[in-house]
């Protein structure tokens, strides 16, 4: 469970107070403007009959409890955290794609070129969604080699392409002191390919030592450094890891209108790591993950809310997810992020062999 600031006098709330909180928060959620007790009593006037009196009354209970709160005395009420997580952890069954809906996006994902397809996927998610969409390049840890070629481009320079399974490519330049002839470039092409394809991109450093015990006749010079380089690529983020697009969408709504708010949003946008970060935080493989406002340790992020997940590609995992203002249509949100990742697992499934 995420950690969630709870008030001293918090308890299980009954049947009464659950029902009028996920109204408070639904309504919300409808029409951004704070919601009065009359409003309440007329959406619930059907399952719940209840006067806007006992509403009232019931209402200070679950603000005295933290769960809503009030922009000033004669206001209605509005959702705090407290009561945006409530209202997620209550969403027991959330409304799931239907095979229809993942057939129409997987069709548009298909008819894209494969190097389009994450880009495409970040489009579709923030049109689906009307919010910020971000979708990050597979981890390439985890992906296995399926080749390694080496091209001389010079005496001493070398260009290194790496294959891996989800149709990744990887491209390493080598500067040698020495001159690498074809026999040797060959030879030790043939004990890459031979030692590593198969094994997943982050072994490459354990077997370098049984590399140099086969290397009777090919460069230990250049094994080392071929390895060396490619322990740099592991450890180092990729630029345009992640793919993002909606901004549009958050600066429409009505949270942004704040010329600071705003500034938020674009900050976020260019901050690659930023949002590289929050994915990695919020990610948790093959689920749906929530993080409301204060869940979210950046202290810029607190007025909004991160629905991430996973995908596969291969033996790679992926991250994806969106953002947007607290006040979201979270179910919703959760079945548009998880059809993505259950198109993207089978896109990317229908390009790796």
């Amino acid at each position: 469970m995420i950690p969630v600031l709870i008030p001293a006098d918090h308890r299980e709330l009954n049947e009464r107070e659950r029902v009028i909180l996920q109204a408070i928060v639904q309504l919300f959620v409808l029409h951004a403007t704070p919601v009065g007790s009359r409003v309440v009593s007329r959406y619930l006037e059907r399952t719940l009959p209840l006067s806007p009196a006992t509403i009232r009354n019931t209402m200070a209970d679950l603000e005295a409890m933290g769960y809503i709160t009030h922009p000033h005395t004669s206001a209605g009420r509005m959702p705090t955290d407290l009561g945006y997580r409530f209202y997620v952890d209550s969403l027991a069954d959330y409304a799931r794609p239907t095979r229809e809906e993942l057939s129409a996006v997987e069709f548009d994902l298909l008819a894209v070129p494969r190097e389009s397809v994450m880009r495409d996927a970040s489009r579709l998610l923030g049109t689906l969604s009307r919010h910020l969409a971000m979708v990050q390049l597979p981890q390439v840890t985890e992906a296995r080699v399926k080749r390694v070629e080496i091209i001389s481009l010079s005496s001493d320079r070398l260009l290194v392409i790496i294959e891996l399974d989800s149709d990744i490519v990887k491209t390493l330049t080598l500067e040698s002191n020495d001159v690498v002839d074809p026999t040797t470039l060959r030879a030790v092409t043939q004990q890459l390919n031979e030692r590593l394809v198969g094994r997943p991109l982050s072994s490459i450093s354990s077997v370098l030592p049984d590399l140099l015990d086969s290397s009777v006749s090919s460069s230990p010079g250049l094994l080392r450094l071929f390895v060396d380089q490619v322990s740099h690529l592991l450890r180092s983020p990729t630029a345009g890891s992640v793919h993002i697009s909606g901004a549009q969408n958050l600066i429409s709504q009505p949270e942004f209108d704040a010329p600071e708010r705003l500034r938020s949003v674009i900050e976020l946008v260019e901050n690659e790591d930023v949002v590289v970060h929050l994915l990695g935080s919020a990610t948790e493989a093959g689920r749906i993950s929530v993080r409301i406002g204060h869940e979210l340790s950046d202290p810029a992020m607190h007025d909004y809310s991160l629905i991430a997940t996973t995908y596969r590609a291969g033996n790679a995992t992926g991250s994806l997810g969106i953002i947007g203002p607290r006040r979201m249509d979270y179910g919703r949100m959760m079945s548009i992020v998880q059809l993505m990742s259950s198109v993207l697992t089978r896109t990317l499934g229908d390009h790796t062999p």
